[in-house]
């Protein structure tokens, strides 16, 4: 497998370096959403350590990333008023991942509404910054 590396997306945005539209943060994890998200609330939740994927994660930040997507996704349940929730987590590219820093996708989803396609249509910004208002919001 190769190894991490720390000038992917994810990395930049956990340094401050690129933006996001954050959800939640801990000393642990960040959730923020995604720019081209497959569903309304579309979110990601990744850990602070560099890992790869769940391959490479320690244990510990696993369970702790999974613990604060549970959370997302009850708020994003309730703010995008979804009947149902999607949960995936991609590993290498030949299992579907895009980018190297292991995320989980949370995605609040309305029952006969199929997912856009993956990485097809970037959202306005005005668009996720109140949704990541009102989902952080159901966070606190």
């Amino acid at each position: 497998m190769p190894a991490y590396d720390p000038d992917n997306i994810f990395a930049k945005i956990l340094r401050g370096e690129l933006p996001c539209h954050k959800v939640y943060e801990d000393d642990k994890a960040l959730g923020f959403l995604d720019i081209m998200p497959r569903a309304p609330g579309h979110a990601l939740v990744l850990p602070k350590a560099p890992a790869r994927n769940i391959l490479d994660v320690s244990p510990d930040d696993l369970a702790h990333v999974m613990k604060v997507a549970q959370k997302v996704a009850q708020a994003g349940m309730q703010v995008f008023r979804a009947d149902g929730v999607t949960v995936q987590q991609f590993n290498e590219a030949a299992g579907g991942q895009v980018v190297f820093h292991i995320h989980v996708h949370v995605i609040p989803r309305k029952q006969g509404v199929p997912l856009k396609p993956p990485a097809t249509v970037k959202e306005a910004p005005e668009v996720l910054a109140d949704q990541a208002r009102q989902l952080a919001a159901a966070l606190r």
